[in-house]
């Protein structure tokens, strides 16, 4: 009979005292153990099972509670009798930074030989104390577990980088970035009490931000070889799981939705928490993508500069891109290098390397990257949706107008358009960003692509005659017309109105013989409508060429 499948559970015990699917994970204890590593950091995307491993290991070496021992005699830990041996045996540290706000330090209590000024000090921890008291608490925890047990202390901190991502996204990353800084320091470095550590979360936040003095710490990302199959279910993983619930006949599907991620030399990765709600409801849709805010994703791309969106167009059309990739998160450099967003998309599991190349001259590494699956790629196209919800109706009245060949019903939606959504796409942190019309007629050539998918291909500033078109949509169906669009910004000393713009993009259009990439393909002359837009601030003007 097969297990019983339940969602949302990151306690160790539950699952198994409970009889529930899991995935015997508890290689990884051994992995970490035998390496022997001081401060191990680990990177994996969201719902990748780092709390209940966290969880898990916590309950393998906590000397609080023997009882835990029972449960792991069935699993794959329990076959090497050293680890039974050390089982239990040591003082452990567990905290989460995934809810900062409450500042509570889960499974840490008091103890019953702390005299009375340290107990006094440990009733004292809360989000009031002084950042230099706080800096240094858990380094006195780990004496006064240390006193008691006559053992030094695991430290396990969970989704620590949870309150950077908050702190850089509501501006208060300077402040917070030291804070963290002292914290880490006097708890991973100067800790004389500490045995071994880990962190886990989603990023690898920059070495000069909040690492600086850690010289102890072992980086695990995305692309490290190790622990490579310790977070996230195998191939073989979930196919056994298929079998075992009666879905086999939907291996294939299962692989086209959930597969693709990549840590290190390890492919075919599957996140868990989709694989686990498949299991519970036997339907295929977006679980992974939408169990948590994706804003920063969607603001990176809706206000990135033209070449971001270029290459997220790319993305969608199921191209790959290549770039450069840091994995030291650097959050202040997210609005500048668009190779940063790239590595925050990569750590977080939208992307998957397809191709590494290592040029020896120059000593540089690229990259070649792609959505992660089916799954990743509907999750981006809600997001590129939502970016319209609000007027929703005028987008698409445009689009309806633009298959219709009614330009006066063009010019008027398409300003509707852009008055109310401009700013939207131009809202960039830094003043020297702002006023590119680039970020919005991009963000809309973006909307087009999801809207019309299914009908057109759809590219842009792409090589074609003599030179790069901004826009064309290719019909998939002959009875379908082609279409060109060329985007232009008025040029107030040579042009005296948005017609005279208009005019200009047509004329660039015939002249650098846009067309040679629809004619190439068989598609008659009589069958390609040309556009030109001219744009001045938030207005907009279509012209329509002969």
């Amino acid at each position: 009979m097969a297990r019983k499948v339940s969602i949302g559970y990151q306690e160790f015990d539950d699952m198994i005292r409970g009889n529930l699917f899991y995935i015997d994970k508890t290689g990884f204890i051994k992995e970490w153990w035998d390496r022997r590593d001081k401060v191990t950091l680990i990177t994996r995307p969201r719902r990748f099972g780092k709390t209940l491993t966290m969880d898990m290991v916590r309950k393998f070496f906590s000397i609080e509670h023997p009882e835990n021992r029972e449960l792991f005699q069935k699993l794959n830990i329990w076959k090497d009798p050293y680890y039974q041996e050390i089982q239990g045996k040591y003082p452990v540290i567990s905290l989460s930074f995934s809810d900062i706000i409450e500042n509570s330090y889960p499974q840490v209590r008091k103890r019953a030989l702390l005299n009375p000024r340290e107990k006094e000090y440990f009733y004292q921890i809360s989000s009031e104390m002084e950042d230099s008291e706080a800096s240094i608490a858990l380094r006195r925890l780990s004496g006064y577990l240390y006193k008691y047990y006559g053992k030094k202390v695991i430290i396990l901190l969970d989704e620590y980088d949870t309150p950077m991502l908050e702190a850089y996204e509501r501006e208060y990353w300077e402040e917070l970035a030291t804070f963290t800084r002292s914290l880490f320091n006097a708890t991973f470095k100067n800790n004389p009490y500490l045995e071994r550590a880990i962190m886990t979360g989603v990023t690898r936040v920059s070495k000069e931000s909040i690492f600086s003095d850690l010289n102890n710490l072992k980086v695990i990302t995305t692309t490290s070889e190790e622990y490579g199959d310790c977070f996230g279910f195998t191939e073989e993983e979930v196919f056994a799981a298929l079998d075992e619930y009666g879905l086999s006949h939907k291996k294939q599907e299962v692989k086209n939705w959930y597969d693709g991620f990549t840590f290190g030399n390890h492919t075919d990765i599957y996140n868990p928490w989709s694989i686990t709600n498949f299991l519970d409801t036997g339907k295929l849709q977006p679980y992974w993508a939408n169990t948590s805010s994706n804003h920063l994703a969607d603001v990176l791309i809706r206000e990135g500069s033209k070449d971001i969106k270029i290459d997220f167009e790319n993305l969608l059309l199921g191209k790959n891109i290549t770039t450069q990739i840091d994995e030291q998160i650097v959050y202040d450099q997210l609005s500048e290098r668009e190779s940063a967003i790239w590595s925050l998309f990569l750590a977080s599991g939208y992307l998957k390397v397809e191709k590494v190349d290592f040029l020896e001259e120059s000593g540089r590494t690229f990259y070649s990257l792609s959505l992660t699956n089916k799954e990743v790629r509907i999750m981006f196209e809600n997001m590129i949706h939502g970016w319209f919800a609000d007027y929703d109706s005028n987008y698409n009245d445009f689009v309806k107008a633009l298959l219709q060949e009614d330009l006066k019903a063009m010019n008027l939606y398409m300003n509707r358009v852009a008055a109310v959504t401009f700013s939207f796409f131009d809202t960039g942190r830094k003043a020297s960003l702002r006023g590119q019309p680039e970020r919005f007629y991009h963000g809309f050539i973006l909307g087009l692509i999801v809207e019309l998918e299914d009908r057109y291909q759809i590219t842009s500033n792409r090589e074609s005659g003599f030179g790069r078109y901004d826009v064309i949509l290719e019909p998939k169906k002959p009875e379908d017309k082609a279409i060109i669009m060329e985007f232009k910004v008025q040029d107030t000393t040579d042009e005296k109105n948005l017609s005279e713009t208009a005019q200009a993009a047509l004329q660039q259009i015939e002249e650098r013989k846009y067309e040679t990439v629809l004619t190439s393909k068989g598609i008659p002359s009589d069958k390609i409508r040309k556009y030109g837009f001219a744009f001045c601030g938030k207005k907009v003007f279509i012209e329509a060429g002969k």
